[in-house]
């Protein structure tokens, strides 16, 4: 930096960095197959706190560089901004609890906020890899630093989805379609007792010709623990009523004797595969209890 000016080669490791940075952060929400955030504005949001963020990543090492102290202190306001990311989350996602099929729950907003923030700090550390790789690099040739930057950049952003990437409910259990019964205004699923309050002719005719159901049996009998947290079976629930819609109805239920779990509904489609594809792939809760294998994460792609 010269007289003010930054360099040419600090400016082609800014722009690069933050190019990779925000990459990373809009990979991380393309990725996301509960469509949300939602689509056009949500995007926009999330990918503009990103691009901020990869921002302040990528000047972090032309600022040292250059003995640019002041400059490096944005990375301490980084830290508060990404906090501000998860409060204000968690907050929009509570107003709209009651305006949604089913309740998310407090366990699972409190998940997605958390998830938010961290995307965030993707974004600033491939940033900031990006920049330091290309300041050792320091190669004559501008594309050979630009390159070898954005690959280690991306290597990095790979690792770090694996590492932070959580299990959902198909990898600790069996979901399998389960068998509705009404008998007079009592509701049961594969034998198992769901609910009595379906009350009229009417709802029960509804749910014999209508009513979906799934069963959900855990692979091991620790795995109950989890599975059997309340906030685990809003999750599902939610899930559910957002892949198919909600005509009328829906409960949860557990069995307490064998561990199964009971997620049923009178949906707006009626996709049995559809619902058994939306409970498998709802993630586990880092709020709930679990074993040590369950909490083994993705990295390098070991399951």
């Amino acid at each position: 930096m010269k007289d003010g000016l930054i360099s040419h080669e600090h400016l082609v490791m800014i722009v690069t960095a933050v190019i990779v940075g925000t990459l990373a952060r809009l990979f991380t929400i393309i990725e996301d197959y509960r469509q949300y955030p939602s689509y056009p504005n949500g995007y926009l949001i999330h990918l503009l706190t990103g691009f901020v963020s990869a921002a302040i990543g990528a000047v972090a090492v032309p600022a040292l560089m250059t003995k640019n102290f002041i400059a490096v202190t944005f990375l301490t306001a980084a830290a508060q901004q990404f906090r501000d990311v998860r409060k204000s989350e968690r907050e929009s996602l509570k107003d709209l609890e009651h305006t949604e099929y089913a309740y998310r729950g407090e366990a699972y907003i409190d998940g997605i906020a958390k998830t938010f923030e961290s995307r965030n700090y993707f974004a600033l550390i491939v940033a900031l890899i990006t920049a330091i790789t290309m300041e050792l690099i320091d190669a004559k040739a501008t594309w050979v630093n630009v390159i070898a930057g954005s690959l280690v950049g991306l290597i990095v952003f790979y690792f770090l989805k694996r590492f932070s990437k959580g299990k959902s409910i198909g990898d600790i259990a069996d979901v399998e379609q389960g068998t509705v019964e009404v008998r007079e205004s009592e509701l049961y699923v594969d034998g198992m007792y769901v609910s009595n309050l379906l009350g009229s002719d009417h709802a029960s005719k509804l749910f014999e010709t209508e009513g979906l159901a799934v069963i959900i049996k855990p692979h091991e009998n620790h795995l109950r623990i989890t599975l059997d947290h309340f906030g685990q079976r809003q999750a599902a629930l939610f899930e559910a009523t957002r892949a198919l819609g909600l005509k009328r109805y829906h409960f949860t239920r557990r069995d307490f004797e064998n561990g199964r779990i009971v997620i049923t509904l009178v949906p707006i489609i009626n996709d049995i595969d559809r619902l058994i594809e939306a409970v498998k792939k709802t993630p586990l809760l880092e709020s709930t209890r679990k074993s040590k294998a369950v909490m083994n994460t993705n990295l390098v792609g070991k399951k």
